[in-house]
């Protein structure tokens, strides 16, 4: 039996922190409805990666969307509201991430579902909370990014803002909304009380940064520099970063300089006896060029029985190749209702020894509404 099973979550999220949310609660085993708009559903169905076409919809929507239900329902008419209340009067956990306000204009404030469900746990996600200059915008990684100043910290020195090559933001904002519902559903059992669970993604960006901004309040307010070349991490010294070898790339973390000058068989890094933080951008320097005389393995094969820490850098093609990710068995077959099949990956979570799994694939669009009309609505 999986942790959530017999609870229900009606979840109104698109796009992607809200989804991730649920999908993590769906992996943990609870039922998931996903609440979307006549005709277009979710914004994601359409929101396509490499313009990638899966069944007749985005690849990101399959993979955020899998294991759940789908019923398509327009609430802002009154009497499907009414309907749709039926449904949220039974649910454990009710979630979304629009913009302030719009639940509350149509009439599903946490005040509004406490009325008819009072035990209801309310979680929501938006892009800035309720920041007075902020609140209105549209919550997107990118641009919370830019924001939040994460993008002054990948990238080197002189290549400007470079933001993360995923959307981070939205999925740690679904991680920290999955966290409060947890919590919340804790105290529901033991105390027998509903909450309301705010997360947005600004304050997530923010904590994202926690070791980053304390190191600032507390460093005189200087701001971080990414070295000139190599840079991994702006407030690390050398050796951190990733260096181009003979054939291919080397990542390399902390480490003594005198002992990598000696098992590198670097003379040039002798003159360097301490890990000097205002010596980071020469060390690496240094670095760069001699670890390009040799292949990566032959790097390898020294700093590893050494126990320094490091590791060669691979692309998918390498990474899915590796022993390590196949004994792993990360990836899982799904299956939609209509038969069409896809890989993707699974929970990461293990429990008494088990990983979480389900065969379950992606709703298409009002797929479920019958079944749940009959079981909620029509009774």
């Amino acid at each position: 039996m999986k942790p959530l099973e017999d609870y229900l979550i009606v979840d109104f999220s698109q796009f992607l922190s809200g989804p991730s949310a649920s999908l993590r609660l769906a992996d943990l085993g609870a039922r998931v409805i996903k609440i979307e708009k006549p005709g277009t559903g979710d914004i994601c169905r359409t929101l396509y990666t490499s313009d990638l076409i899966m069944n007749g919809e985005s690849s990101v929507f399959h993979t955020i969307n899998r294991n759940k239900e789908s019923f398509a329902i327009d609430f802002k008419e009154p009497s499907e509201l009414e309907k749709l209340k039926k449904l949220l009067a039974k649910a454990d956990v009710v979630m979304h991430n629009f913009r302030p306000g719009v639940m509350e204009r149509v009439g599903l404030s946490y005040d509004d579902l406490k009325a008819i469900n009072p035990n209801v746990i309310y979680a929501s996600i938006s892009g800035f909370g309720e920041h007075p200059d902020l609140k209105d915008l549209p919550g997107q990684d990118l641009l919370l990014q830019s924001l939040t100043a994460l993008t002054w910290l990948s990238g080197n020195q002189d290549d400007g803002p470079v933001p993360m090559g995923l959307s981070i933001v939205d999925m740690l904002a679904g991680a920290h909304l999955a966290q409060g519902i947890l919590a919340a559903l804790y105290r529901k059992v033991t105390h027998n009380i509903g909450a309301s669970v705010q997360v947005s993604m600004l304050e997530s960006a923010f904590d994202f940064q926690f070791e980053t901004i304390t190191t600032y309040f507390n460093d005189g307010g200087e701001l971080p520099v990414r070295t000139k070349t190599n840079n991994a991490h702006a407030y690390l010294g050398a050796p951190y970063g990733i260096y181009k070898t003979k054939n291919g790339f080397l990542a390399l973390a902390m480490g003594s300089i005198p002992v990598l000058a000696s098992l590198l068989k670097c003379d040039a890094l002798l003159a360097f006896p301490e890990n000097k933080f205002t010596l980071r951008d020469q060390i690496k320097n240094i670095l760069a060029t001699h670890l390009q005389t040799r292949n990566t393995d032959f790097w390898l094969n020294i700093l590893e029985p050494a126990d320094i820490w490091c590791a060669g850098v691979l692309n998918y093609q390498e990474l899915f190749a590796e022993d390590g990710f196949k004994i792993l068995d990360f990836t899982q077959k799904v299956t939609m209702l209509d038969g069409y099949s896809y890989q993707t990956t699974r929970c990461p979570i293990k429990i008494d020894g088990e990983y979480l799994t389900s065969s379950k694939g992606s709703p298409k669009l009002g797929q479920d509404n019958e079944k749940i009309i009959k079981e909620f609505i029509a009774v």
